[in-house]
C-alpha cells in the first residue's frame, strides 16, 4: 500500500522589508526575519536574477588565467588590484582574496583597507559583475563595519570597467590565511582556533614562476600540476593529443598528463607528478613543454587514427568546473 503524502502547503511570500535585503548564506536565516531560509525565502528572488551565463567571466582583464586559478584551485592566495583613476581617498590598498572568514563577501579594515573574497557563491550568472559590486559596496562601506552586499544592477559596471586594465595582476599564494588578521601573531580564543581549522585544511599550493596560470599542489599520495591555459579549447586538445602521441607531453620523468577541465571558459590540464617534485623542479619542464605546446598548436596538418584516438581519451577525461 502507497504511503499517504503529506498535504503540500502553499509558500508564504517572503515578509516586505525596508530597503534591500542583503545576501546570505543559502541555508541561513533570511535578514527579513521571516524565520526562513535565505535559499527559501528572499533567495528565491536572488535565484531568479540568473540571466545568461556569461562563460569567460575574467575575459579581458590582466592576468585571467590565474583569476581562474584564484576562483577554482588555489586555497590561500590575495593580489593587490588597480583601480581605473586611482584609489579613492582613505582607501589605502584594494586586495583580492580567495576566500575571507565566513564566506564574508568583503572586509573594510579599520585602516581603510579593503579586501574582496573571490570564492564566494554569486547571486547571477556573471561572475564579473557580482564582485565588481562587491567592490562598489565595500568602497562606500566606513572602516570597520561589515560590508553589506545586495543584489548588482543587470546593467552594472563590471570589475573589467573598475580595473586598470593595464596594471599587472600578480598572486601571492600563501600557505595559510593569516592575512584574514591584520595581526596573526596576537590572534587568541576563537579566533587563533579558526585560523588554526582553516590552515589544516589548506592543501599545500605554489604558483610557478615562469608560466602563466600555473599551479602545484601537494597531495598525501602525489603531486601534481595543474595550468589554466587560453588557448581554444579544440586547438589545445588537439596540440595536446599530438604531443602525447610523440611521446612529449610529460614534465620528466614519473610525471603524466592525466586529462584536463574547464573552468570559466578556459582549460585545464592536469599533470600527477612524483611525491618528491616540488614546485621549483617543475619550473624548467614547464618552460620547455610550453616551448612544445606552441609548436604543436601551429601545426595544422590532420590528426592521425592514432592522435584521435588520444584526443578521445583527453575529451573522455574532462570534467567541467562552471
Amino acid at each position: 500500500m502507497a504511503k499517504k503524502r503529506r498535504p503540500l502547503t502553499k509558500a508564504s511570500p517572503p515578509k516586505p522589508v525596508d530597503g534591500e535585503v542583503p545576501v546570505v548564506g543559502a541555508r541561513e536565516p533570511c535578514p527579513c526575519g521571516s524565520g526562513r531560509r535565505y535559499k527559501a525565502c528572499h533567495g528565491r528572488a536572488a535565484s531568479h536574477a540568473v540571466t545568461e551565463l556569461v562563460r569567460r567571466p575574467f575575459e579581458g582583464l590582466p592576468g585571467e588565467p590565474d583569476w581562474v586559478a584564484l576562483r577554482e584551485l588555489v586555497p590561500a592566495a590575495t593580489a593587490d588590484l588597480t583601480l581605473r583613476g586611482g584609489l579613492p581617498e582613505g582607501v589605502p590598498a584594494v586586495r583580492l582574496a580567495t576566500v575571507l572568514p565566513m564566506a564574508w563577501p568583503a572586509l573594510r579594515r579599520d585602516s581603510g583597507e579593503v579586501l574582496i573574497g573571490l570564492q564566494n557563491d554569486t547571486p547571477s550568472g556573471d561572475i564579473s559583475r557580482d564582485l565588481a559590486h562587491v567592490l562598489e559596496c565595500a568602497l562606500n562601506t566606513e572602516p570597520g563595519n561589515p560590508v553589506e552586499v545586495g543584489l548588482a544592477a543587470p546593467d552594472g559596471p563590471r570589475l573589467q570597467d573598475l580595473l586598470d586594465p593595464e596594471a599587472p595582476f600578480t598572486p601571492e599564494v600563501h600557505s595559510g590565511f593569516e592575512f584574514w588578521l591584520e595581526d596573526a601573531d596576537k590572534a587568541s580564543g576563537d579566533v587563533a582556533a579558526s585560523l588554526e581549522h582553516a590552515n589544516s585544511a589548506a592543501i599545500p599550493t605554489a604558483r610557478l614562476k615562469g608560466s602563466e596560470g600555473a599551479y602545484w599542489c601537494e597531495t598525501p599520495d602525489k603531486n601534481h600540476l595543474r595550468w589554466v591555459m587560453t588557448h581554444p579549447e579544440e586547438e589545445l586538445l588537439d596540440a595536446l593529443a599530438r604531443l602525447h602521441v610523440a611521446g612529449t607531453s610529460s614534465l620528466g620523468e614519473g610525471t603524466r598528463l592525466v586529462g584536463s577541465f574547464r573552468a570559466h571558459g578556459l582549460t585545464v590540464p592536469v599533470w600527477d607528478l612524483p611525491k618528491a617534485m616540488t614546485s621549483d623542479d617543475c619550473e624548467k619542464p614547464a618552460e620547455e613543454f610550453n616551448g612544445r605546446l606552441a609548436e604543436a598548436l601551429a601545426s595544422s596538418a590532420p590528426l592521425t587514427p592514432e592522435e584521435r584516438r588520444a584526443r578521445s581519451g583527453l575529451t573522455n577525461r574532462q570534467v567541467t568546473l562552471s
